[in-house]
């Protein structure tokens, strides 16, 4: 039986037996009874279970050390203990895996820096237990809010020749033996015939599927070879990334807020003992922030306004805010405060922004969009993409971008083309606003980062 099971239908079991398989997260040892605190990643709940020195093999379980796998044989009961309901009164304990002395998770708060060297043994936590667990339940409430809106998964390819974000930090997919390479290396004898990269982004492919299904999201992993070295950055993490055909840049808004909601409420929802835990031990006032977040009116304000209102600011930042220019971190937190809520920023400077964003009438600004979150900055960007074929072709010579080999997506704006948006969220991003962990390293479970590609 899983715990899972037992706690859901607790009065079914009441003064029954139980079977149990898990293991050992704590062992109280005394002369003639004992306590070992037992778990089987079920649920984030663990049970007490007891036994005494009646068994015959009272001796030998006394022995049992933190971490061995276990089965469990006894009868549920109202605990008389305090620090729990329930306990498993033992009629037999057998040991299924033994452990070693040396386990390094032993009943002991141990740093996260720590846990992330024995990274395969931390999921066995109980703050890895919580976190990853979130990470599963929002992995499905994603796939849930699209696919109850009609939404069609798009699986985006993984090695690609195109570069959708144009920043040139990809990591390049070769056969050849780089040990043999004299100069620039020959890329007709290579696998594909010519250079091709890890993805940064699903988004240019699934603009093909948006006209074709009119609604369309990825959900997968992406690359950037970017050497940063920060809390929330890493080589490898997940994106969502929906485009919808006959949506403009306010349509857009509507969806990633809606979507957004969804996803925080159906974390509450069906996490309840974790998020207690994150909220207790993590962060102080992380469930009443995120209910706050559901109970929000997204405000929707224009970049010129936001500048303007840094400006006018009666505080001193570290880097000045300039129009034209994008915003840092410290204008990200003032500016969630000012509204007191999460914000929708508009209508950004076509220079910082992407070259298939729809150019404003202005012609200075992009239809783009970013939502700032309070106690998190920026947790969304988005854009209506450019349907005009000259505009975009023009604005990808401006950037000195080649159009060889992008013919595909410059002939969506030929062939039927329309007005589509759609926008991308960080997988792990969204993991630090709602475990209230803030390093990256430790939402994912095996990170990827400049220096380190261990298991």
């Amino acid at each position: 039986m899983d715990l899972k099971k037992l706690y859901e239908n607790i009065g079914e079991h009441l003064d029954k037996e139980v079977i149990l398989e898990g293991w050992i997260r704590n062992h109280r040892k005394q002369k003639e009874f004992g306590f070992i605190d037992f778990y089987d990643g079920t649920c984030f709940k663990s049970i007490q279970v007891v036994y005494d020195n009646k068994l015959s093999n009272f001796d030998f379980i006394s022995k049992l050390r933190v971490g061995s796998a276990i089965k469990v044989v006894g009868v549920l009961s109202k605990s008389i203990g305090s620090g729990q309901d329930y306990e498993v009164i033992a009629r037999d304990i057998i040991l299924l895996g033994d452990c070693p002395e040396d386990y390094p998770i032993q009943p002991k708060r141990h740093t996260r820096e720590f846990l992330r060297e024995v990274a395969y043994l931390r999921p066995r936590t109980n703050l890895f237990q919580a976190v990853f667990r979130v990470r599963s339940v929002a992995a499905f409430a994603i796939h849930s809010y699209f696919q109850n809106n009609g939404y069609v998964y798009f699986h985006a390819p993984i090695i690609t020749a195109s570069d959708c974000e144009g920043a040139g930090e990809m990591f390049q997919v070769t056969t050849l033996d780089l040990n043999k390479v004299n100069g620039k290396p020959d890329y007709s004898r290579d696998f594909f015939g010519k250079p091709a990269n890890l993805t940064v982004s699903g988004q240019l492919q699934a603009e093909t599927f948006a006209l074709a299904y009119k609604k369309t999201y990825t959900f997968g992993p992406t690359f950037r070879a970017e050497n940063s070295n920060t809390k929330t950055h890493a080589s490898e993490f997940w994106m969502i990334e929906p485009e919808i055909a006959f949506c403009d840049l306010k349509g857009d808004m509507d969806i990633m807020e809606e979507m957004l909601k969804y996803v925080v409420k159906y974390v509450l929802d069906n996490c309840p003992d974790e998020m207690l835990f994150l909220d207790k031990f993590v962060e102080n006032g992380l469930i009443n922030k995120l209910k706050n977040l559901i109970n929000s009116n997204f405000v929707r304000v224009t970049h010129e306004e936001v500048i303007r209102i840094l400006k006018e600011a009666k505080v001193k930042f570290e880097f000045t805010p300039e129009y034209g220019e994008d915003i840092a971190k410290e204008h990200e937190k003032y500016i969630t405060e000012y509204f007191n809520g999460p914000v929708f920023i508009t209508d950004w400077p076509k220079d910082i922004k992407a070259f298939y964003m729809k150019l404003n009438p202005d012609g200075k600004t992009v239809a783009a969009v970013d939502l700032e979150v309070p106690g998190a900055g920026e947790l969304m960007g988005g854009s209506q993409r450019e349907e005009d074929y000259d505009k975009l072709v023009n604005r990808m010579k401006e950037l000195n971008m080649p159009t060889d080999g992008m013919e595909w997506y410059l002939n969506l704006r030929k062939y039927g083309g329309c007005v589509h948006s759609g926008f991308g969220m960080g997988f792990e991003r969204l993991l630090i606003y709602l475990t209230g962990v803030e390093n990256i390293r430790d939402v994912i479970p095996y990170p990827r980062t400049p220096g380190n590609c261990d298991y």
